[in-house]
């Protein structure tokens, strides 16, 4: 009974969190300094009389009061319908948004894997030998690259490695009007993604590491680890079998989290590498001012990290039952 009590109070503060939420999307994009009618016939390289502006705006709804136009707006969210980007002449913003997602699942989704598998592994060997060459030496690494701008690395692994020694291309999500298919396709797309990979890889692998060897730590006093050391157990055993195990709680919500975040892009890295992703897009937005497709895109972004965090606090409450109690 305790357990489904924790399940919908974890649900419903969701729910409260995207209530919240809806409200402010609506009202940032109302107030910002833009004229939605302006931006719209700028697009279309027109020029309106008075009367066509008042029109258009009647059109979109911009003459109605602000109530009704936020219930306006929550029903057609609920409809599935998030409005007509400006940039892509009238293309709906689900649309827009479906045709830049997978480039960036793809980019970020990668980078988030292998960070977190070379993060926490290095957290887990060099926490079980503090002190050690490896410890030692994956910590400075991780703090140097984790302190280091995400686009000042980029650029650097940009200047050498394709600039330079010509080995990986520049940017881009494939090379342009090349006619691949099937496998060689598949291998061009993946030759684009190596930069950014790594490039986000490097940058995030700290986080990771830091957050498992400080867990780590915390359970290498345990007397439990004691027992079963006096059971005759190899270390080896008793690192994976038990005391990786308990530490790797702490990292769940991280992980989950940094899921969530990959529907959000990597801003800074896709604008570096010209990178067809949903960062890149809302760089566009931004310039264009295109605000019903940053309206739509920081709905998507906010929903997956709250669906994420959601996801993390149900397994940590599951594997880890005082929290449910609590």
């Amino acid at each position: 009974m305790g357990g489904w009590r924790y399940v919908l109070r974890k649900s419903l503060e969701t729910l409260a969190t995207l209530a919240f939420v809806l409200v402010f999307n609506f009202f940032l994009f109302r107030i910002m300094p833009s004229d939605p009618v302006r931006i719209l016939t700028r697009q279309r390289g027109v020029r309106l009389t008075p009367e066509a502006r008042a029109e258009m705006a009647s059109e979109i709804g911009l003459d109605k009061p602000v109530a009704e136009q936020f219930l306006d707006y929550v029903g057609d969210l609920l409809r599935g319908d998030f409005g007509t980007s400006f940039i892509y002449r009238g293309r709906g913003v689900m649309e827009v948004f479906l045709t830049f997602l997978w480039p960036t699942v793809l980019l970020v989704g990668t980078a988030t894997v292998l960070m977190i598998v070379i993060g926490m592994y290095l957290g887990i060997r060099g926490g079980w030998s503090r002190g050690s060459k490896l410890d030692r030496s994956s910590m400075g690494l991780s703090l140097t690259f984790y302190s280091t701008p995400d686009f000042w690395l980029a650029m650097m692994l940009l200047i050498i490695f394709s600039t330079t020694l010509g080995w990986f291309p520049s940017g881009g999500y494939e090379t342009p009007n090349s006619g691949l298919t099937g496998m060689a396709r598949l291998v061009d797309i993946l030759n684009h993604m190596v930069l950014p990979v790594v490039t986000l890889t490097l940058g995030y692998v700290g986080e990771y590491y830091l957050v498992m060897r400080s867990s780590l730590l915390d359970v290498m006093g345990e007397d439990y680890l004691t027992a079963v050391r006096a059971k005759g157990l190899r270390e080896e055993r008793v690192l994976w079998r038990h005391a990786a195990r308990n530490a790797l709680l702490p990292s769940i919500s991280l992980i989950a989290l940094s899921f969530g975040f990959v529907i959000g892009g990597a801003i800074m890295v896709e604008l570096v590498f010209s990178y067809p992703g949903l960062g890149l897009l809302t760089i566009e937005a931004l310039d264009a001012q295109d605000y019903w497709l940053l309206q739509g895109l920081f709905l998507f972004f906010t929903l997956a990290v709250l669906i994420s965090n959601l996801i993390a606090d149900l397994l940590y409450g599951y594997l880890d039952p005082r929290v449910r109690e609590a």
